[in-house]
C-alpha cells in the first residue's frame, strides 16, 4: 500500500490549519474593536474548522493502520517519523515536506491563539479595573461603639429573665 492516503489527509490537514489561522487572525481584530456579536460568529465558525480538523484526523489514522498492515503487520500504531523511514524516494520527500509544512502551520496557530489569550485577558483586566472605579467602596470604621452597646443590651437581657 502507498503513502497517498496519508499524504491526501495531511494535505487536507494543513489546508484546514491555514484556515484556523486566517480565523485567529480575523479574531485578534475582533478582539481589539471589541465586537461580542462578531467574536461569537467566528467562535461558531472556528467550531467547525475544529471538527473537520477531528474528522481529517481520524481518516489520516485509518489510512496509517491500513499502511501499517501492509508494510509492517506487527505494528499498530507509528509516528509520521516512523512512517517516513518506511518509505522511500518521492513519497519520503513528499512527507517529509508536509510534515515540516503542518509543524509551520501548528506552531504559527500557537502563537497567534497565544496573543488572543494575552489580548484578552488584558481585556478582562481593563474591565474589571472600570468596575473597581464605579463600585462605591464601603466606609471603613476603627471603632464601633453601637454594635458592642448591642452585644450588652442582649447580654443583660438575658441575665435578668434567668
Amino acid at each position: 500500500m502507498s503513502t497517498g492516503q496519508i499524504i491526501t489527509a495531511l494535505e487536507k490537514l494543513i489546508k484546514l490549519h491555514k484556515g484556523l489561522h486566517d480565523l485567529a487572525s480575523r479574531k485578534t481584530d475582533i478582539i481589539k474593536r471589541s465586537d461580542m456579536a462578531a467574536l461569537t460568529a467566528l467562535l461558531n465558525e472556528e467550531q467547525k474548522y475544529v471538527k473537520a480538523i477531528e474528522m481529517i484526523d481520524r481518516e489520516r489514522e485509518a489510512a496509517v493502520h491500513e499502511f501499517l498492515m501492509a508494510r509492517s503487520p506487527g505494528m499498530a500504531k507509528a509516528t509520521l517519523t516512523e512512517i517516513i523511514e518506511m518509505v522511500a524516494g518521492p513519497e519520503k520527500q513528499e512527507l517529509v515536506r508536509l510534515r515540516a509544512e503542518l509543524n509551520d502551520e501548528a506552531s504559527h496557530l500557537k502563537e497567534k491563539n497565544s496573543l488572543n489569550q494575552q489580548l484578552i485577558y488584558q481585556s478582562l483586566q481593563y474591565v474589571n479595573l472600570s468596575l473597581d472605579m464605579l463600585r462605591p467602596r464601603p466606609q471603613e470604621y476603627n471603632y464601633e461603639k453601637p454594635i458592642q452597646n448591642k452585644n450588652r443590651q442582649a447580654k443583660s437581657i438575658f441575665d435578668s429573665q434567668a
